[in-house]
């Protein structure tokens, strides 16, 4: 569960009762896609046949440009969670990578999650002990990803969420 217990209205879209406008809500999906994204091929190495996840990310971006529900998002998160089950090591984590990216138009905290196994999926591709330096890397481009609207609300979200994230996101550390 990468979760927490206690839902952050600031992830919470305005109509809902917390604080999370539409455009901020778009561009944490659009920056989960990317994050996904950017590890995709860790998966499609493994399972060139198989486009589950791609098809999310395509999904995330979709469901931004509005042409298709949350519900279809939701589905196509689904199918990419079930493309990783068989899996093991970074194509696992990458295709839930996907799936956490479609998730985000449902629940926008979902960010995190794709951000997180994408972290994870950098750290499993790496050579024995180059993992920490791998997963600081990916990490760190994520950042450099973040449009400036959703910067501070990321980071802080990854600093209070870091330890139910397999604290991937202390890539501030040498």
């Amino acid at each position: 569960m990468i979760l927490p217990k206690n839902r952050d209205s600031r992830y919470i879209t305005i109509r809902r009762g917390g604080t999370l406008t539409d455009l901020n809500h778009q561009l944490l999906a659009l920056w989960a896609a990317a994050c996904a994204e950017h590890v995709l091929h860790r998966f499609e190495l493994e399972r060139p046949s198989d486009t589950r996840p791609r098809q999310a990310i395509e999904q995330a971006r979709a469901w931004v440009r509005g042409e298709i529900t949350m519900s279809q998002a939701r589905a196509a998160a689904g199918a990419a969670n079930a493309a990783a089950r068989d899996l093991s090591g970074a194509a696992r984590h990458a295709a839930y990578s996907a799936g956490q990216a479609a998730a985000v138009a449902h629940v926008a905290a979902h960010d995190l999650g794709a951000a997180a196994y994408a972290i994870k999926a950098a750290r499993a591709a790496a050579s024995q002990g180059e993992q920490e330096t791998a997963g600081r890397i990916e990490c760190q481009w994520q950042r450099e990803q973040l449009p400036e609207a959703i910067r501070d609300l990321v980071l802080d979200s990854q600093r209070l969420r870091d330890d139910i994230c397999w604290s991937v996101f202390d890539c501030w550390r040498a």
